[in-house]
């Protein structure tokens, strides 16, 4: 693959679990961006839910064929902004026709403290880097 023919975008310290972000990229890999988008939207609107199975420990299941899966509502919409910002990069680029995912890599990022009053925690956060064609 070349670098003129794909189109590319990455989010970085983006506030979401990186389990979740494993899951959903698994969900939307080899799909066409409008059909990611489509069934992104489902689950945003809680008609479909994402199967989980990697992290899938004591999941309850849910209808459909899967075994166990949830609803990550704000990791989805994360997704969303990283799909759009991809389709914006390949219209720049000159690039037409029907956008296919290749590829999806969420990575954790830095971890920033979480203060409260009489303990800290580590935020969660991950950075993703999405590729099509």
């Amino acid at each position: 693959m070349t670098e003129n023919k794909t189109a590319t975008a990455r989010g970085t310290s983006l506030p979401i679990s990186l389990k979740h972000s494993v899951e959903i990229a698994n969900f939307i890999k080899g799909k066409s961006t409008e059909k990611a988008k489509k069934r992104l939207a489902n689950v945003l609107a809680q008609k479909e839910a994402i199967p989980y199975k990697r992290y899938n420990h004591d999941l309850s299941h849910k209808p459909g064929k899967m075994a166990g899966g949830r609803y990550p509502l704000k990791a989805i919409e994360h997704f969303m902004e990283l799909i759009e910002s991809v389709e914006a990069n390949a219209r720049n680029k000159g690039l037409v026709g029907e956008l296919k995912i290749i590829t999806v890599i969420p990575n954790n990022a830095g971890k920033a403290w979480h203060y409260g009053r009489k303990r800290s925690r580590l935020m969660k956060n991950t950075c993703t880097k999405n590729k099509r064609f």
